[in-house]
């Protein structure tokens, strides 16, 4: 059975506007890169499906470690929970409808760690019990606005895990309580 992870990069008072976070230090991104190496999938909301699209081609200005994370990115499957999109890119599956059923059956079927990306997809999985694991990334910034990283109600949590990632950033790793 695989498990489902919902984590981002966060500013202290808890908005993951990557925009406004800036590029993660070297040491960060080198963390994200094995992480999606070893994932056997994500799921994406619409829009942050569409910001991660950016990893799709190549671009001339990228150094090695840009084109390390794209490949990881682009080898992994990826599911997308949308009802606006039409279609979606390569290594991809649009879910349009019962989103939870198509989520249940893949944790069932699948083995190792499928990441959920996007607070309010993670607010409807979280609402629906298919959260097994919340990872908090932390870095020292106060954004004082943004989208927060809980869309909802704070689901109840037990605290698991702290790793410091890198001088600027710590991860605090949750269960659902």
């Amino acid at each position: 059975m695989a498990k489902l992870v919902y984590g981002l990069n966060q500013s202290l008072d808890g908005y993951v506007d990557h925009m406004k976070l800036g590029p993660p230090a070297p040491a960060v991104f080198r963390h994200f890169i094995e992480l999606v190496r070893g994932l056997t999938g994500s799921i994406y909301g619409r829009r942050l499906y569409e910001v991660m699209r950016y990893w799709d081609e190549d671009l001339p200005d990228w150094d090695e470690e840009d084109r390390d994370f794209a490949a990881a990115w682009r080898s992994q499957p990826k599911w997308v929970v949308s009802r606006s999109l039409k279609s979606v890119g390569p290594n991809a599956t649009l879910i349009a409808d019962d989103f939870e059923t198509v989520i249940r059956r893949l944790k069932a079927d699948l083995a190792g760690e499928i990441q959920v990306g996007g607070p309010e997809l993670a607010q409807s999985l979280a609402e629906a019990g298919l959260i097994d694991e919340y990872r908090l990334y932390l870095r020292p910034v106060v954004l004082g606005s943004g989208k927060p990283f809980f869309a909802g109600p704070r689901p109840p949590l037990r605290f698991v895990a702290s790793d410091l990632i890198a001088e600027d950033m710590i991860r605090l790793t949750y269960v659902p309580a």
